[in-house]
């Protein structure tokens, strides 16, 4: 599961964009209706696109409502929901690209980076709910009208099969494959049920409003009607890491601290090392992005929770109460790995066990309802990003799955990996611009 990332384990708009609208791109504010939860563990979570629950958007030119977080802002040297701030809730989508026509698809990723653009700045996509004709569908789904962005960032990522599936060059795209954008190898103990692996596509929405999260993915797969497909999608709740680490460490459905010393945002050198792709790194159209794998782990929370306190803590190799490493006090106390037994998670994820490796994670709680026998279907939406996957979250999961104790508890039941490139920088730009052009 990688539990512990701290010791990081185991992860545009174009013509019409005026001043106005940059301007308001930078506005924004939190929700406070987060608080109602997912409505429900399983209401929208059986729902593989659209979902049940919906967020909002407002109109550029209405007032910024007062007491409100700032926006995440949608253009910049690189994607946001990778190093900003976590939020507290998540949309994501896999999708398969069902066209062979390239145009279309080009056309399909310039609409989408408009509509994300409008979306993260708390704008109505296109004309809105109901600025257009009355004949015609609205562009925007509606149920999201008056309420802010909630933080909201949306992050694209662009997966093998884009480049070549089933040995056919769709688009043209196969000599631009990353060498780092490797097919995950099948790790020890992995019991990938066929529905939540892989996808050409993916998009991660974060949002600090659940309704957020889902209008994204909802209106941005309606776009995509006819060139893409969603493959599988997966809601989380309840923030597992943290890339501020003044604010208080989250715990997982576990009841652990996790993500302890994860890369912080704002801790440039480190980024650059372990999450950026570097110039010379391979393929031009990757430098400034980050290689992300998004893995569904299910938790066996029954057997967990009859399981001694003690055995707990030896698992993780922290305290429960304060999450400090075994044999220390504090949280952020330098664990003494020998300390701790030879299958702790911590000792054997913590990067002094494996020669410095670091990776950056966003990981969700999640709980699906149950799975008809009675047992929760819930665990952790592991997402670790990196500069490297061949070097930083393969190794790394391979030694967990054949070592940690927590596998016991754990099943990882849903993977996929992506290339997430370099952000928009600027009105005009879009999604994936680099690699098509």
């Amino acid at each position: 599961m990688a539990a512990e990332s701290a010791e990081n384990a185991q992860p545009n708009q174009e013509a019409g964009t005026d001043a106005a609208t940059d301007a308001a791109d930078q506005r924004g504010g939190l929700s406070r209706r987060a608080v109602i939860g997912w409505a429900g563990a399983g209401v929208a979570l059986g729902a593989a696109s659209v979902g049940t629950v919906a967020a909002a958007t407002r109109h550029s030119e209405d007032p910024v409502p007062a007491k409100q977080a700032v926006d995440i802002p949608f253009y910049g040297d690189h994607q946001s929901g990778i190093a900003t701030p976590v939020q507290d809730r998540l949309h994501f989508a896999a999708f398969d690209v069902i066209t062979t026509n390239r145009d279309a698809l080009v056309k399909m990723l310039k609409e989408w980076t408009k509509a994300a653009a409008a979306m993260t700045a708390g704008r109505e996509v296109g004309a809105g709910a109901t600025g257009g004709l009355p004949e015609a569908p609205p562009d925007d789904t509606g149920e999201a009208l008056g309420l802010p962005a909630s933080r909201l960032t949306l992050t694209i990522g662009f997966g093998p099969t884009l480049f070549e599936k089933d040995g056919v060059d769709r688009f043209g795209l196969k000599a631009k494959r990353p060498e780092a954008l490797v097919d995950l190898p099948q790790f020890r103990g992995d019991r990938m049920e066929a529905g939540r692996v892989g996808g050409d596509l993916c998009i991660q929405a974060c949002a600090d409003d659940p309704q957020i999260a889902v209008h994204a993915i909802r209106n941005l797969a309606r776009i995509g009607m006819g060139v893409v497909n969603v493959r599988w999608s997966q809601l989380g709740f309840g923030k597992t890491s943290s890339t501020t680490p003044d604010a208080q460490t989250p715990r997982n459905l576990m009841g652990f601290k996790d993500g302890t010393h994860n890369i912080a945002g704002t801790d440039e050198a480190a980024l650059a090392k372990h999450v950026w792709v570097a110039p010379g790194d391979g393929q031009d159209w990757m430098t400034g992005g980050s290689y992300l794998v998004a893995r569904r782990i299910r938790m066996t929370i029954e057997t967990w929770d009859r399981t001694s306190l003690k055995e707990q803590e030896d698992v993780f190799g922290r305290t429960k109460l304060e999450g400090a490493p075994l044999g220390k006090q504090k949280e952020r106390d330098t664990p003494d790995l020998k300390a701790m037994k030879d299958t702790a998670h911590v000792r054997l994820a913590h990067p002094d066990s494996n020669e410095g490796l670091t990776i950056l994670r966003r990981g969700f709680s999640f709980t699906d309802g149950s799975d008809g026998l009675g047992r929760l279907d819930a665990g952790l939406f592991f997402l670790a990003y990196q500069r490297d996957t061949r070097k930083q979250f393969v190794p790394l999961q391979t030694k967990l799955a054949a070592n940690d104790a927590l596998n016991e508890y754990i099943t990882h039941v849903g993977s996929g990996h992506f290339a997430c490139p370099a952000g928009v920088r600027k009105p005009g730009e879009w999604w994936g611009q680099a690699l098509f052009g």
